[in-house]
């Protein structure tokens, strides 16, 4: 055999190595790829096994909550969003908080008017202990108690509610700008064992979070927690005044994490595209406000007694039957 001849024989042998050897390289880099695709694939099914097992428990708890907060539904209140709001105050001597402010909005769907109503702290209402003031209720039940007693309070359904604390409150009103309201006397209270120091000049003040809390909680002797429900519908219509700017809707985005964080509320959802679809549906006038009818005790104004049937009839006019159609005439 020639020297030439050894030398190809050779050198298809080095070629056929080289080839068998590329294509080694070639199953293992394809090894490594599809190893590599599938430990993708793997941990995204694991990422999303985890998430859908996190947002099937977010599910249930929410349906737990949904069913925990189930009350008797009317229907003759569907035309309408009826809403429990509570302020909730610190606790005092050990006990736990009480509902130291109590309001019913209702916002009619059709036309966005709102109508509210000032429960007085005091009123008494029938629990399954007994007679109880209604911002004890909450110290005894929570929520879902305070629910139930304005629900046989005024014969009508509760769709929603929120209850707040004083801290949150105060952040809430700094995030919006303060709040501007006419203080019609000069206020001033001393209670140093409840390290309590309201100083409050007569005439238009924006009152931070902090002075609004103050403003608030003042009760002077002469009107009574009537006096201090008066104060707050106040309150309330500047505030409804103020949240109907534009330049509120701008405030939303700092004012939606404290809503999510410190705010106890039957919504789910809060955002601030809802937020501010909610508040362009309200109308430019300001809420109607009238206070449950009744009495305080003579004496002890502390207590306050309802008038059952003066409260059925402002129910009546707050909730008027639909109008029947005339029926159309036969062909």
């Amino acid at each position: 055999m020639s020297s030439e001849t050894k030398d190809n024989i050779r050198n298809k042998r080095r070629i056929r190595r080289r080839y068998r050897l590329l294509q080694l390289v070639r199953l293992c880099f394809f090894l490594v790829v599809l190893t590599g695709i599938g430990w993708a694939l793997f941990q995204m099914f694991r990422v999303g096994a985890e998430i859908y097992g996190q947002y099937y428990a977010m599910y249930q708890s929410y349906a737990e909550r949904r069913e925990s907060r189930r009350t008797e539904l009317d229907e003759r209140f569907d035309d309408y969003l009826n809403f429990l709001f509570l302020g909730i105050d610190d606790g005092s001597d050990g006990q736990k908080p009480a509902a130291d402010t109590v309001l019913f909005l209702s916002l009619d769907r059709a036309n966005g008017r709102i109508r509210l109503l000032s429960i007085p702290r005091g009123t008494l209402v029938n629990t399954a202990s007994g007679p109880r003031r209604l911002g004890e209720v909450y110290r005894e039940g929570g929520a879902p108690a305070m629910i139930e007693a304005v629900r046989g309070l005024l014969g009508v359904s509760v769709h929603h509610y929120a209850a707040i604390g004083t801290a949150a409150m105060t952040q809430i009103i700094d995030a919006l700008g303060g709040v501007e309201v006419y203080v019609e006397r000069q206020m001033d209270y001393e209670d140093p064992e409840a390290r309590l120091a309201i100083h409050i000049p007569q005439g238009y003040q924006r009152l931070d979070g902090e002075t609004a809390l103050k403003f608030l909680r003042y009760r002077s002797g002469e009107f009574g927690d009537v006096g201090r429900v008066q104060r707050h519908q106040r309150f309330v219509k500047a505030l409804y005044s103020q949240i109907r700017q534009p330049a509120v809707l701008t405030k939303l985005p700092q004012i939606m994490p404290l809503l999510q964080e410190r705010v106890d509320t039957s919504v789910e959802v809060w955002d601030s595209a809802q937020l501010a679809g909610l508040i362009r549906s309200f109308s430019e006038n300001g809420p109607e406000t009238v206070i449950l009818p009744g009495q305080p005790i003579p004496g002890n104004d502390t207590y306050f007694v309802p008038d059952t049937e003066k409260i059925r009839e402002k129910m009546e006019l707050f909730f008027p039957p639909p109008k029947e159609k005339p029926e159309e005439s036969a062909k």
